[in-house]
């Protein structure tokens, strides 16, 4: 009897366990597993559920992930969308469901679906690469990898363009999409490379695109010869930064980002307002700030 009056308890216990779940755009990138374990471990510690999805870059897999997640009886869903304006029909299928959306990393083309979006200053990211690659090169050609479907990587990129601009000394020749991925942004910088082999400063939306950058610079026996931009702090890159081989990274905060995105979930449950956007600095880290200590690792 004590048996089954304790499986009993267990059965609801379980059945008072909150579910929460995420999508990502993709977890192929260290900076969305960080994401993912500070939620979960927030979530964990409330004595809930996080159920993750991996839609692997595509947008249909993601909206189909959002439906299963809305049927599984999800109380908030975490998003980092594929395409920040093809994920719409999914987030009005939430709004219409009652479900809270917490886009994390970047908007979405309609915020009204959002509750709240926790994210980096990604503009001033791209100002801050920018800003230092005038202040430290006379001038030069410069190559852009870009990911247009996220808005975070567009404002990134937009930034670092509209800062370069005020200088005539420096001209981007060249850009090409790779998705944020470092497998899709080898190739491409070869391809630019090869259109324009006196480029010397690539300015990469992510750290995982600049490495591809970096193995394709290597490939060509350009390493040091071309200065290598990016953005997340991933601690591979920071590595490269050490060396000598890249020169900067604007450095973002996967783990207050994915604390914060949590923290408003528990507040929307509770019945409080949240902030509609809470923005995060960056911090441009180069080999000086590296070697002065106490930057290892992920922020």
């Amino acid at each position: 009897m004590l048996h089954m009056a304790q499986g009993d308890l267990s059965v609801r216990q379980n059945e008072q366990r909150r579910k929460l779940g995420a999508v990502y755009m993709t977890l192929n990138n260290p900076f969305y597993e960080v994401v993912d374990e500070e939620i979960r471990t927030v979530v964990e510690n409330h004595g809930d559920v996080l159920i993750s999805r991996d839609p692997a870059l595509s947008v249909d897999r993601q909206r189909e992930e959002i439906k299963e997640l809305i049927a599984e009886g999800v109380e908030v869903i975490f998003i980092n969308p594929v395409d920040w304006q093809r994920i719409e029909p999914a987030l009005e299928e939430a709004y219409a469901a009652h479900v809270p959306v917490i886009a994390i990393d970047t908007s979405v083309q309609d915020e009204k679906y959002v509750a709240c979006t926790v994210m980096s200053d990604n503009y001033m990211a791209g100002v801050q690469c920018a800003q230092h690659v005038i202040a430290n090169n006379p001038g030069g050609q410069i190559a852009l990898l870009k990911h247009t479907e996220a808005h975070s990587s567009v404002e990134r990129i937009q930034g670092f363009r509209d800062t370069i601009a005020s200088n005539p000394a420096f001209t981007i020749v060249d850009e090409e999409e790779c998705l944020g991925q470092l497998e899709i942004a080898m190739p491409a910088m070869k391809r630019i490379l090869e259109r324009h082999p006196q480029v010397s400063i690539v300015m990469a939306l992510n750290d995982p695109a600049a490495m591809g950058a970096l193995a394709a610079l290597q490939n060509a026996n350009r390493i040091g010869t071309v200065k290598v931009y990016g953005v997340d702090g991933v601690p591979e890159t920071k590595e490269m930064i050490l060396q000598g081989h890249m020169t900067a990274t604007a450095e973002q905060s996967p783990r207050q980002i994915g604390k914060q995105a949590a923290e408003q979930a528990y507040r929307l449950l509770a019945g409080e307002s949240v902030p509609r956007v809470i923005q995060l600095p960056t911090q441009l880290l180069t080999r000086d700030i590296l070697l002065a200590g106490g930057k290892e690792g992920w922020n």
